[in-house]
């Protein structure tokens, strides 16, 4: 039977760059072995060593997770599509609904203001006042925390709480509306509030310039009625998760990479957490960020929105919120997929016997701060200004760009050998293994995997990664080189 497997963005390096392949198969368990026997690169991202389906990839026949049907043994019929869901970081119940004499009323000028939302049966006077009265607190004032604000200061939401400690980038203006040119090098709280507070001064806005952790989480939460997650790593998106969960908030989740995103509304008193639909984060480096991967500025604007139009459905009471339902976007094909979610009665932190009673050490969890001098081989490592001073002796190295073709157009060290990282290990034997090798990327992620992956194929030459990748080298060495 013909079936058709959609490969996600972030797996597509690994499957030829296609989006879409057709295999011959009668199961998932087939058809994921022929991928994975023709692609063998994509095997280890999808299973683990014991040749178990890893726990932050979901496989769906239809809008089915398999994990709730018959596993990799699930039948498939001729036509059908088999969709690969990786982590990336409807329902009828309002929260902590009101009597309508408590909630605030509204003055002259926010009848005029909301005019278009009052004569709306489905929002009305009542809904309006909900809106004044509910508290949303938005992790994140970037690329998804932008529009979800914009919206969300418009729509009249009463009080919003945002917490962010970054500042201001150029790099961040493409997609990042809440913040202009001006702001470049303001922290993004203070851009931030006084963009929301121009939009609508009747909104206050309540800011936090700190980074979310365990330890203010909690406290945080149990203020506010709602929590929206607009966060791009996988330790704050497990930590809004758990606080919520603990709080009892509902988390109305966002995700973007390169031309997807993703929507939902975890509610675990309703249904489903994250945890039960990803119980574990990928292994460090495996999913790339914006920074390394790219995004279209356009995306997390969709995505933001999408998100501050569940924010104002949950506080209206409304029917058909994302409540276990996972809303799939592909900005570049204009494709929506819709996906069940089903609570796990084993999830750790929402099921029926949860082991997870407090918020822990999402860095931990995540493995990102597992010492150096535990790993079996130390990365050697060269700064830019070292490497300027090698050329400039003529020293006898090579310098292997691992970044992708067009990013080479864009800007490129002189006398190096683009190898894209998906082709490393079968292009190795173009590496002199008689001469030391400096790899190098944008930042130094990838260069260091193209090195991990070298090593493990068998590689037997120096490796040394450039540090901070081709990025250093216009900061320390060329300011004539393009930093993109």
């Amino acid at each position: 039977m013909a079936v058709t497997i959609v490969i996600p963005t972030p797996l597509r390096q690994f499957a030829g760059g296609q989006s879409e392949i057709e295999v011959e198969a009668a199961t998932v368990g087939e058809a994921l072995a022929q991928l994975t026997t023709q692609f063998t690169d994509l095997r280890k991202h999808l299973y683990n060593d014991q040749n178990a389906l890893r726990n932050f990839v979901n496989i769906y026949v239809g809008d089915e997770d398999i994990r709730h049907l018959e596993g990799e043994v699930t039948p498939v019929k001729d036509g059908e599509t088999i969709m690969i869901v990786p982590s990336i970081a409807g329902g009828n119940f309002a929260v902590e609904a009101k009597a309508e004499t408590d909630l605030p009323t509204l003055n002259a000028d926010e009848y005029a203001r909301y005019s278009r939302h009052l004569i709306l049966p489905e929002v009305g006077l009542e809904g309006q006042r909900k809106l004044k009265a509910a508290r949303v607190l938005m992790i994140g004032t970037g690329g998804l925390g932008s529009p979800l604000g914009l919206y969300l200061a418009a729509a009249g939401v009463g009080t919003i709480g945002i917490v962010d400690f970054d500042v201001v980038d150029e790099s961040n203006l493409q997609r990042q509306i809440i913040h202009g040119t001006k702001d470049v090098g303001r922290p993004k709280i203070e851009s931030a509030k006084d963009r929301l507070q121009d939009i609508n001064p009747n909104t206050q806005i309540d800011a936090y310039n700190t980074h979310l952790t365990s330890e203010n989480a909690l406290e945080l939460f149990r203020e506010y009625d709602v929590v929206v997650d607009g966060t791009d790593n996988f330790p704050t998106r497990y930590l809004v998760n758990d606080a919520c969960v603990l709080t009892g908030k509902p988390n109305v989740y966002g995700s973007i990479f390169r031309f997807e995103g993703q929507a939902s509304v975890f509610w675990a008193e309703r249904g489903a957490c994250y945890r039960c639909l990803y119980p574990e984060p990928p292994p460090p480096g495996l999913v790339p960020s914006c920074a390394e991967g790219g995004v279209l500025g356009v995306l997390p604007g969709i995505v933001g929105t999408i998100q501050a139009n569940e924010v104002i459905k949950v506080i209206l009471g409304a029917k058909g919120i994302l409540l276990n339902r996972l809303l799939l976007f592909d900005a570049w094909e204009m494709k929506f997929r819709e996906l069940k979610l089903r609570k796990n009665p084993a999830c750790p932190i929402c099921g029926d016997n949860p082991t997870i009673k407090e918020l822990i050490d999402y860095e931990a969890f995540c493995g990102l701060n597992q010492p150096i001098e535990e790993k079996n081989d130390i990365l050697e490592e060269i700064s830019a200004t070292e490497l300027n001073d090698l050329i400039k002796n003529q020293a006898d190295v090579q310098i292997i760009d691992v970044r992708e073709p067009h990013e080479f157009e864009i800007a490129r060290i002189p006398n190096t050998k683009l190898i894209p990282l998906a082709q490393v290990v079968n292009r190795a034997s173009e590496i002199d293994a008689n001469h030391p090798a400096i790899l190098h990327c944008k930042g130094g992620v990838r260069s260091a995997k193209a090195i991990a992956a070298l090593k493990e194929s068998g590689f037997t030459g120096k490796l040394i990664n450039l540090k901070g990748g081709i990025t250093a080298w216009s900061d320390e060495v060329d300011s004539t080189v393009p930093i993109y």
